[in-house]
């Protein structure tokens, strides 16, 4: 994607969200991968690692005041599970999707070429590194209130202890309403060098094949292969 285009793509992403910054270098900092800087040296690029430090500085304190207020009976222990479930990877990445985030991120050639733009841990990142940005740009207020947009059903879901973005327990649940049924996962074929293999997973009802999905690790296949289980199940 070339940089002198990319001001527009910061504007389309500033649109999404709601917010214009007023430093474009922050926001351009935190959609920009390390691989992309790495590539570009010379130009001694800033990428979105220390923004995402901060950034999960700012969504865990946002997430625990949220529920230290809200669930005023709950002890120290249930408010700290519930706050890892809502935090986690998977529910960050899902957010981060939501808005269309990947689209909008600068990488280098092997991970655009590796699909970075869709694994879980990189858009978890990403989503860190733009509430950091927004933390830096806009204060405390402006992070918080993009957090409660954009996390209000993963909060609410969590909270009352169901995972949203836990497609395997969605599919799971969906299925067993007609009775007690078996459901399998297995990794069909795997490819790509041990620091980064692609899986395929397919996932099976009573022995018949419902869906099918690929990840870099086997529990986001399994993950995705449950998603499209969903996806078929309900158009049928």
């Amino acid at each position: 994607m070339a940089e002198i285009r990319y001001d527009n793509r910061i504007s389309e992403l500033e649109d999404i969200i709601g917010y214009t910054f007023k430093n474009k270098d922050i926001i351009f900092a935190a959609v920009t991968h390390s691989s992309y800087a790495n590539e570009k040296k010379s130009r001694k690029l800033k990428y979105n690692e220390r923004l995402e430090f901060l950034g999960d500085s700012v969504l865990g304190l946002t997430i625990s005041e949220y529920l230290f207020q809200k669930k005023p009976n709950l002890p120290e222990g249930e408010l700290s599970v519930t706050r890892a479930k809502i935090v986690c990877e998977n529910s960050l990445s899902q957010c981060a999707t939501d808005i269309g985030l990947g689209k909008y991120l600068l990488l280098g050639k092997g991970e655009e070429l590796s699909g970075g733009r869709e694994k879980i841990s990189l858009l978890s990142d990403a989503f860190e590194a733009l509430i950091g940005a927004l933390y830096i740009d806009g204060g405390f207020e402006t992070a918080k209130s993009f957090i409660y947009r954009y996390m209000d059903k993963i909060i609410k879901s969590c909270i009352e202890g169901k995972l949203f973005y836990d497609y395997k327990t969605q599919l799971q649940e969906l299925v067993q309403q007609n009775g007690e049924q078996q459901i399998t996962y297995s990794v069909t074929d795997q490819f790509g060098p041990d620091h980064n293999k692609t899986f395929i997973t397919e996932v099976k009802i009573n022995g018949a094949i419902q869906g099918r999905g690929k990840g870099h690790s086997k529990k986001e296949a399994e993950q995705n292969a449950a998603k499209n289980a969903l996806n078929n199940l309900k158009t049928n």
